[in-house]
C-alpha cells in the first residue's frame, strides 16, 4: 500500500519488539532509496490488533489480501507483489525477502 502496511504475524517475541525492528529497518531502507539521512519515515502510533480466534484469522487474511485490490492498485489480490496471496501464482515474496519467513506457519 502507498501510505500503510497491514502485516499478519504470529509473534514469538513481544509485538512493540517486532514494530521497532519492522519500522527501523524498512525506514533506514526506504530513506536510503530516498537520498534521506535521519529522518522519520513511520509515525510513532500503529494500530495493532488481537486475532483471537481461527474464525476471525479466516476474516482478516483475505481483508489484507484484497486491500490492494480495493485501493485500485490491482486488478487481483494476486498481482500485489508483496501479498501473501502473491504465493497462489506459484510465487512467494516472502521467500524474496526474508527466507526466514517463509516456512508453513509464516501466516
Amino acid at each position: 500500500m502507498p501510505n500503510h502496511v497491514h502485516v499478519v504475524i504470529k509473534p514469538q517475541v513481544e509485538v512493540a519488539r517486532v514494530t521497532k525492528s519492522i519500522k527501523g529497518f524498512t525506514a533506514r531502507k526506504i530513506n536510503s532509496i530516498l537520498g534521506r539521512t535521519g529522518e522519520p519515515f513511520w509515525q510513532d502510533e500503529s494500530f495493532d490488533r488481537w486475532i483471537r480466534d481461527q474464525k476471525e484469522r479466516n476474516r482478516i487474511i483475505p481483508y489484507v489480501e484484497q486491500n490492494p485490490v480495493a485501493a485500485g492498485l490491482v486488478e487481483k489480490a494476486e498481482q500485489w507483489r508483496w501479498s501473501s496471496d502473491w504465493e497462489h501464482t506459484g510465487k512467494n515474496a516472502c521467500a524474496t525477502l526474508a527466507p526466514s519467513l517463509s516456512g508453513p506457519d509464516r501466516r
